[in-house]
């Protein structure tokens, strides 16, 4: 009920934001489902406040995370009706949504998050990509990343066979599960904030997040191992509604757009500069980081070529050839 409250004073908010084009007399509400220690609030924020420095103070952005004003699913709906006009989230939540979204959920296409950068940034990429979420009813303002997802387990891993029977807890994504049952593993999706009691209690053996997230949630303190399985690059994606872009003047979308720039890049720096620290915080805490050699890696990706086919027949071809094609 509390939550009802707040969302209908956003739109409340939103709905009274601006008078004419000049004067804008709140501030435009922007949401996430991350915690506020984060590389997801971090990007949120410094766009929020480059908007403020673009403008001279005269379009204003408050960022609310947390779920305050809503889960993943909600905020997309909302950002659709242009309710609450700026969200930024990881990719995975938005594929029911939009069906060429999964595209992303293509595993062990990258060595590093700086090739996953060029082409998320390329203009042949960036362009189809955009489209998709214009036909969903929102404008792309670009991707910032926290890294890849990596594996944490009471288990050592270093082989393929070792990922044989491991109760590994994934998001409900049909392609995230067929890519663990392809290793041998036995994913169990489940829901986020009952992962630290699942790894306490041995209800499942372990799990895949970034870096970021193993620490702020200090999942690291139930297990003994991260395994860099890099397996996918976690994408964060900072969109605005459609609806409510075109009501602006060409002033403004020119601030937002300039503004969305900056902030990608600064939350790709965050997140490079966090990672070595989140690293540092896990093998303090007597947790030991496990890098997975290329003949495992190779054997990973081998195993996952149903799953590219797979999605194949789900996305839009040019734009899986876009995102592969400089590999």
């Amino acid at each position: 009920m509390k939550q009802m409250m707040v969302i209908l004073l956003v739109v409340l908010i939103s709905l009274s934001s601006c008078i004419g084009n000049d004067e804008q007399r709140y501030a435009w509400p922007l949401g996430t489902s991350s915690p506020d220690n984060t590389v997801t609030q971090l990007f949120a924020e410094k766009f929020a406040d480059e908007v403020a420095r673009l403008s001279e103070g005269k379009m204003k952005i408050q960022v609310y995370p947390n779920s305050v004003i809503g889960g993943d699913r909600e905020l997309l709906e909302s950002c659709k009706d242009g309710d609450i006009p700026f969200v930024v989230q990881n990719t995975a939540p938005q594929v029911p949504f939009m069906d060429d979204i999964a595209v992303f959920d293509m595993p062990m296409l990258f060595d590093s998050i700086q090739a996953v950068r060029r082409i998320v940034d390329h203009p042949a990429f960036l362009s189809r990509i955009s489209k998709v979420y214009l036909r969903a009813g929102y404008e792309l303002l670009g991707y910032a990343d926290q890294g890849f997802r990596v594996m944490t387990s009471n288990k050592r891993i270093e082989h393929l066979v070792d990922f044989r029977g491991q109760k590994i807890r994934t998001m409900e994504n049909p392609n995230h599960l067929a890519f663990w049952k392809a290793l041998g593993a036995a994913p169990t999706p489940m829901t986020f904030s009952e992962v630290y009691i699942g790894l306490q209690q041995g209800t499942i053996d372990a799990q895949e997040n970034p870096y970021e997230v193993i620490v702020s949630n200090k999942l690291y303190e139930q297990q003994r191992y991260v395994i860099e399985t890099n397996h996918l690059p976690h994408l964060i994606s900072l969109i605005v509604s459609d609806k409510f872009m075109s009501k602006l003047s060409d002033t403004q979308q020119q601030i937002i757009r300039q503004a969305a720039q900056v902030a990608k890049a600064y939350a790709r720096e965050q997140s490079d500069a966090r990672i070595a620290s989140r690293i540092e915080t896990i093998e303090q805490n007597g947790t030991q980081i496990i890098r997975l050699n290329e003949n495992t890696k190779a054997e990973m990706r081998q195993l996952s070529q149903p799953l590219y086919d797979r999605i194949r027949h789900q996305v839009d071809v040019q734009l899986i050839d876009s995102y592969s094609s400089n590999l």
